[in-house]
């Protein structure tokens, strides 16, 4: 990785620094219960959780009508909301890698496809309202991630050039968004991947296994 100096870091959220996998899986399961239908295992559908309502709900019901599949999509983040925070916790190493950074004069800040509605409470639920600068959401810019317009929307606000800031997510899309920002990229293997093998082709400049492994990348932490 360059050795360009790093003023910033940007964050995807769920998958990255949240593992709220099984609370959107739970929603999920509690509109199949609804409907007469059993539980899916959660192994079974956390690689969809990356893909967010629609997506899960296309692993869970398989192919609907696209009224029906709007109508579920509605009924899924009315009653996601009400449970956010049931079973989601921060991946192991974030929540004191997060406050390391802090006090070594980072600036931070979220980059994520879930809406602000939605994303704000998980923040303020793993107690990090004072940790972040910014929150860039889905609904923040016109156009979400693979589009660089939320990186740099997200540099913008942090005063910060994307040639200095990282950005680690757990989702090919993130890379795209960071690379065409102009950020350097760092892929969060322990994400919601779908497929390991094609890690390699994302293009990102480092993966890591665990958020600890941040640090080697950043010059006096």
């Amino acid at each position: 990785m360059s050795e360009r100096p790093c003023r910033a870091l940007l964050f995807d959220l769920d998958g990255t620094l949240v593992d709220t996998a099984p609370d959107l899986v739970g929603t999920l399961n509690d509109l199949r219960l609804r409907r007469g239908l059993p539980a899916l295992p959660e192994a079974q559908l956390r690689p969809a959780a990356t893909r967010g309502a629609l997506g899960l709900i296309d692993a869970g019901f398989g192919p609907l009508v696209e009224a029906e599949r709007e109508s579920l999509r509605e009924e899924f983040l009315a009653h996601y909301r009400t449970r956010l925070w049931k079973h989601s916790a921060p991946f192991p190493e974030v929540a004191e890698g997060l406050e390391a950074l802090r006090a070594a004069g980072y600036r931070l800040a979220i980059v994520t496809n879930k809406v602000e509605a939605l994303a704000r409470p998980v923040v303020e639920c793993a107690g990090w309202h004072h940790l972040f600068d910014t929150l860039v959401a889905g609904d923040t810019t016109a156009r979400p991630k693979p589009d660089p317009l939320p990186v740099q929307t997200a540099c913008e606000r942090l005063g910060v050039a994307p040639e200095q800031s990282i950005f680690l997510g757990d989702d090919e899309r993130d890379v795209v968004a960071g690379r065409a920002a102009g950020t350097r990229t760092v892929i969060a293997a322990w994400g919601y991947i779908e497929d390991p093998s094609r890690l390699p082709h994302w293009g990102g400049d480092r993966v890591i296994e665990r958020f600890g492994q941040l640090f080697e990348l950043l010059p006096g932490t």
